[in-house]
């Protein structure tokens, strides 16, 4: 599965954007030495950083939802504490195993990879629109 942000995940604020992109780099440099045996130490390391940035991420996004009065905060707000969930259930799943099996990697996939570019395509592009609109 290739990981990288192009422009279908565009949402035109530069903020956000801009986070993106970061994450997804890092997304796919964790993927990517998962599926290459990197070891438990570094996946864990790497996870570390990942469950760091996104809350950085998340707060960004909810402090601008905030500032706006955005009305679809409390959902958007719902779908963060779920990736949340998510990924403590992998990073769970990480150190119970002896490294990242094939099994680790297709649960990032599905509830990391594919949450993440759904939440952008959805949640964070309808945000950057209001707040687009809000800002004329």
């Amino acid at each position: 599965m290739k990981i990288e942000f192009d422009n279908s995940l565009v949402t035109g604020n530069e903020m956000i954007d801009g986070q993106h992109k970061e994450l997804i780099t890092k997304i796919a440099e964790f993927v990517d030495s998962c599926e290459h045996w990197a070891g438990k130490i570094k996946a864990v390391k790497m996870l570390d950083y990942l469950v760091e940035y996104t809350d950085f991420h998340f707060a960004a996004e909810e402090k601008l939802q905030e500032e706006v009065s955005y009305p679809a905060i409390e959902g958007h707000k719902a779908q963060h504490a779920e990736f949340r969930t998510a990924v403590n259930e992998l990073y769970d799943m990480l150190t119970e195993e002896e490294g990242p099996s094939d099994a680790f990697v297709a649960a990032v996939n599905k509830n990391v990879v594919d949450w993440l570019f759904n939440h952008i395509k959805n949640m964070d592009q309808a945000l950057a629109a209001y707040v687009q609109k809000e800002s004329k």
